[in-house]
C-alpha cells in the first residue's frame, strides 16, 4: 500500500525559509515520481515541484522557480522540499503526491496524496 506523510508545514515571515518533508512507503524511488502540489481554500491545484529518480528530472512552477529545490534520501525513502524567500502568495496546503512511472508537470496525473501540511507565510 502506497502511503505518504508529509511534515514541516507551518508558519513563517516572508522571505523566510521551511523545509518540507514526505516519507514514502509502498513503493521506491526506481519506479515512481514523487513531489508536492498545494491548493488553496477556493483555489485551483498547483503543481510545484516534481522529481523522478530513475530518469533524473525535476520539475518546477514557475511561481516557485529559483526558489525551491526538491532532493530525495533514497536511504530513507524520503523527499524534501526546501522553500526559500517565501512569499504570502505561498500560503497553502502542501500535499506529497506520487505516480507509477516517470515525471509528468500535470498535477492531477499524481494518483497518490498524503494528508497535507499546511504552510503560512505571513508577518
Amino acid at each position: 500500500e502506497v502511503q505518504l506523510v508529509e511534515s514541516g508545514g507551518g508558519l513563517v515571515q516572508p522571505g523566510g525559509s521551511l523545509r518540507l518533508s514526505c516519507a514514502a512507503s509502498g513503493f521506491t524511488f526506481d519506479d515512481y515520481a514523487i513531489g508536492w502540489v498545494r491548493q488553496a481554500p477556493g483555489m485551483e491545484r498547483e503543481g510545484v515541484s516534481f522529481i523522478d529518480k530513475r530518469y533524473r528530472r525535476t520539475y518546477y512552477g514557475p511561481s516557485v522557480k529559483g526558489r525551491f529545490t526538491i532532493t530525495l534520501d533514497t536511504a530513507e525513502n524520503t523527499a524534501f522540499l526546501q522553500m526559500n524567500s517565501l512569499e504570502p502568495e505561498d500560503t497553502s496546503i502542501y500535499y506529497c503526491v506520487a505516480k507509477g512511472g516517470h515525471l509528468g508537470g500535470d498535477p492531477e496525473a499524481y494518483v497518490y496524496r498524503g494528508q497535507g501540511t499546511p504552510v503560512t507565510v505571513s508577518s
